[in-house]
């Protein structure tokens, strides 16, 4: 096995590593380094990476069973690989751009994502990730009591719910770019600890996502808003993130379960072309 470099990008998480070509199949000695590289930088980056949808899906079942989004199509020939595409001309708001953990509102949200920049802008369009891991521990020990044990309900309403003036929002904001539709399973309700426990690592983190997140279990909107408000204000803290800076042909593979992202949209004018493959997860505990 050629030696990993694995090279932070900040204090709080992300690291790009070198020594690996994620076309190829990789011996175990390396996927334990690459997994064990994920677990202890919850995000990871690979540069110069060349490969086709099928050793795209290869890479990721390593990791686990493979989820087909459930509102947005993917590739005619590989369902399971996600075209996140913005046209030059689609001045729209973007796909992902909004602090979120992929889907939280599915009774079993992914354990994490594996991203391939196929065509990119000269600048702009990075991505910023935050380490949930560290918003739990910046917590007062007051917060983490009252937070210890309390569920808060996810919907995907305000991402795929049929509501008109949300259904014609996303038509004009897709219309150029994605195949991405509304459902009405999309108003369904689940609930999720706001602290959750990674199976893995067996750390705490704060779990909640700003766009699905509705309430606190048992308690109106109205008192839920200001503690809601407050953790989502919190967990976007400049000193929890990384941000990284795109070029074609390169990867990042996010932990679902212990960060948020966000995609910036400042690239108007310039086409910007992702493939997205997603490892299925377990139901947060």
């Amino acid at each position: 096995m050629r030696k990993l470099n694995v090279r932070p990008i900040s204090g709080a998480l992300g690291a790009e590593i070198d020594g690996v070509d994620l076309s190829q199949s990789m011996n175990d000695a390396t996927f334990s380094a690459v997994r064990q590289a994920l677990n202890d930088n919850l995000v990871i980056f690979f540069r110069d990476q060349h490969f086709t949808p099928e050793q795209h899906l290869a890479f990721a079942r390593r990791f686990g069973d493979i989820e087909t989004h459930r509102y947005a199509k993917g590739l005619s020939s590989y369902p399971e690989v996600l075209p996140v595409v913005k046209e030059a001309e689609d001045r729209a708001a973007n796909f992902g751009g909004i602090w979120h953990s992929d889907v939280s509102f599915h009774e079993e949200p992914p354990m994490g994502q594996i991203l391939y920049a196929l065509e990119v802008p000269e600048a702009g369009g990075d991505t910023i990730f935050v380490n949930m891991y560290r918003a739990y521990d910046a917590l007062s020990d007051g917060m983490k009591r009252m937070l210890e044990g309390r569920n808060a309900i996810h919907t995907g309403e305000r991402s795929y719910g049929p509501s008109d003036s949300q259904v014609t929002q996303r038509q004009e904001q897709f219309s150029r770019s994605m195949d991405v539709k509304v459902k009405n399973d999309a108003e369904a309700e689940v609930a999720h600890p706001v602290v959750r426990t990674h199976p893995e690592t067996d750390r705490k983190s704060l779990y909640i996502s700003a766009i699905s997140i509705q309430r606190l279990e048992g308690m109106t909107h109205e008192e839920s808003r200001p503690i809601l408000d407050f953790l989502i204000a919190h967990a976007k803290r400049p000193e929890f993130t990384c941000q990284f800076r795109w070029r074609k042909n390169s990867v990042a593979f996010w932990d679902n379960r212990c960060t948020q992202h966000y995609a910036l949209n400042d690239y108007h004018g310039h086409r910007r072309e992702m493939h997205r493959v997603t490892i299925a997860g377990s139901r947060p505990v």
